[in-house]
C-alpha cells in the first residue's frame, strides 16, 4: 500500500475557532477573500451586488456595486426600474469598474511580459560562460582571444614592475658580499 508524501487538500471541520487572534487572522482573510471574489463577479457578470458584515468585534463592513442605494433599492423591489439619477450613477460607476478593469488586464500583461523577459535573463545567466563561448562567432572569438593575450601581457608587465621595485628593497641573503663602500 502506498501513502501520499503530502496531506493535499482535505476536509476542514467547520467549528467555532476558539483562539481570538486566530479568529480575527481568519475573518480578515476571508474578508479579503470574499471582497476579491465579489468584485470578480460584478466584472465579469455585470451585476449589483451588496453584502453587509460586521467582525467578531463588531465593527460593520460592507461591499456594494455600482452603489448602495441601487442595491438596496433592487432588493426592496426586483422589478421596479431604477430612477433616472441613480440609473446615471450606476451607469457612471459600471464605467468606471469597465475603465479599470482594462487598465488590470493591460497591467497583467505587462507583468506577463515582464516576467517572460526575466526568465529569459535567468536562463542566460544559469548558463555558464563556457556554454555562451559555444555561441560565439569567429570575429567575437578572435576579439576575446586579443581580449586575453592583452590583459595576460599587461598582468606580465605589472608583475615586472613589482618585482623589480621589491627586488631592490629586499635584505641580502647571509651568503651575500656586502662591500665597505656601500654605506
Amino acid at each position: 500500500m502506498e501513502y501520499k508524501k503530502t496531506a493535499g487538500r482535505q476536509k476542514i471541520s467547520l467549528a467555532k475557532i476558539e483562539n481570538e487572534s486566530a479568529l480575527l487572522t481568519t475573518f480578515s482573510k476571508r474578508r479579503s477573500g470574499l471582497y476579491k471574489k465579489s468584485c470578480e463577479l460584478v466584472r465579469e457578470c455585470d451585476v449589483d451586488l451588496g453584502i453587509v458584515m460586521s467582525s467578531p468585534k463588531g465593527i460593520p463592513y460592507s461591499f456594494s456595486r455600482p452603489t448602495s442605494t441601487v442595491v438596496i433599492d433592487r432588493f426592496i423591489n426586483p422589478t421596479a426600474n431604477l430612477s433616472s439619477s441613480d440609473r446615471l450613477v450606476a451607469a457612471e460607476a459600471r464605467k468606471k469598474v469597465s475603465q479599470f478593469n482594462d487598465i488590470l488586464n493591460e497591467l497583467d500583461e505587462r507583468e506577463k511580459i515582464a516576467n517572460e523577459k526575466l526568465d529569459r535573463i535567468n536562463e542566460a545567466r544559469d548558463l555558464g560562460w563556457w556554454e555562451s563561448i559555444d555561441q560565439l562567432n569567429v570575429h567575437d572569438v578572435m576579439k576575446l582571444e586579443a581580449w586575453l593575450i592583452s590583459g595576460e601581457f599587461k598582468l606580465n608587465e605589472h608583475l615586472e614592475q613589482q618585482n623589480g621595485a621589491s627586488s631592490s628593497s629586499q635584505i641580502p641573503s647571509d651568503d651575500a658580499i656586502i662591500s665597505p663602500n656601500v654605506f
